[in-house]
């Protein structure tokens, strides 16, 4: 009898679920002073280079970033990757507000609703996040879902519920689902409503499904799409505008990345959306598989927009983190069509 009762401890001990921890991580950055190689000029477009960072480590799971939102301006940050794991830490800055380091970083396996580790890559493939308050929700492709919930961050515990899509599911393609996850501020024209992009999911016209969430305009619209570009992330500016971030790649012509502002006023069911373009890089900048976007504000007042790439654990790509000043809005020029 007692060694079947040992054995039963053993076979619950080993089957019982594995709980998801928070493990530091040394992160070693390197200054990126030129946006474009070989240059000093720091204007693009309507943006400002600010400075950026090469970032590596020692740990496997580092890296991979595919959204990420400050926490605090210009600081502590959440992120996601899109093999299943948070990775927190803070940005630092030199004296004159440069981006100069990357510290304090912890990398923790996402978890389901009972803190048990998701395993699987088709269920773990984490790609937009949107905050609000202590809430906070993350999208998934694949297993299409958008799952919010009070994250805990000293244990990374994330009790989430899992909400109406706002495109249906049957309309959403495999690796093709919702890249972007962004919250609206309260006091614009989506009065603080969260809106979701996907990649590539697209309707019989060829332009990207996406929709609000919640509020008066809840209901799915499309984005114009450049056959050339992907939907790979956005954030909101302060006044309701929405950036987006686009990357494509091609053996011809390699990476490159741009940026759209689409008016928020015209963010409305129905709506086709396009935008003025902010900025467009090629490989002749300092730019990778660029994944991720966040607005922020600085204290002196600038709006800024940062970006980090996502480097699929490939020895031929870098984890960049990029920082630009708004330099002026292109709002006036951005066109909109309803159906």
């Amino acid at each position: 009898m007692g060694l079947k009762i040992h054995a039963l401890v053993l076979f619950l001990l080993a089957s019982a679920p594995v709980l998801a921890a928070p493990i530091s991580a040394e992160v070693s950055a390197r200054v990126i002073s030129n946006f474009k190689i070989g240059s000093s000029e720091t204007r693009f477009g309507a943006l400002e280079f600010n400075g950026g960072l090469e970032l590596s480590s020692d740990d496997r799971n580092f890296g991979s970033v595919s959204a990420l939102r400050f926490l605090d301006a210009g600081g502590r940050i959440l992120s996601v990757s899109d093999n299943g794991f948070w990775i927190t830490g803070s940005i630092e800055h030199d004296a004159d507000m440069h981006p100069s380091g990357f510290e304090d970083v912890a990398i923790t396996e996402m978890a389901d609703s009972a803190g048990a580790i998701i395993r699987e890559k088709y269920n773990s493939d984490a790609e937009g996040l949107a905050l609000d308050g202590n809430l906070v929700s993350v999208s998934f492709e694949r297993e299409h879902r958008i799952s919010t919930g009070v994250l805990d961050y000293s244990t990374m515990r994330f009790p989430y519920k899992n909400e109406p899509l706002p495109v249906p599911a049957k309309e959403l393609r495999s690796n093709r689902g919702f890249e972007t996850l962004a919250k609206s501020p309260a006091d614009t024209s989506l009065d603080g409503a969260r809106v979701a992009i996907s990649e590539k999911s697209l309707d019989r016209l060829g332009n990207i499904l996406g929709g609000v969430m919640e509020g008066a305009d809840k209901g799915m619209f499309t984005v114009s799409r450049d056959s050339a570009y992907d939907i790979s992330d956005g954030d909101f500016l302060p006044n309701g505008d929405l950036l987006i971030l686009e990357r494509r790649f091609s053996m011809a012509e390699g990476i490159g990345m741009r940026i759209r502002q689409i008016k928020g006023a015209e963010i409305k069911p129905g709506a086709v959306l396009n935008g003025a373009v902010l900025m467009e890089a090629d490989l002749g900048y300092q730019i990778d598989n660029m994944e991720a976007l966040d607005v922020w504000q600085r204290q002196d007042g600038t709006t800024m927009i940062s970006l980090m790439s996502d480097d699929n654990h490939s020895i031929l790509q870098r984890t960049m983190y990029l920082e630009f000043k708004l330099a002026v809005s292109l709002t006036e020029n951005s066109t909109s069509t309803a159906n």
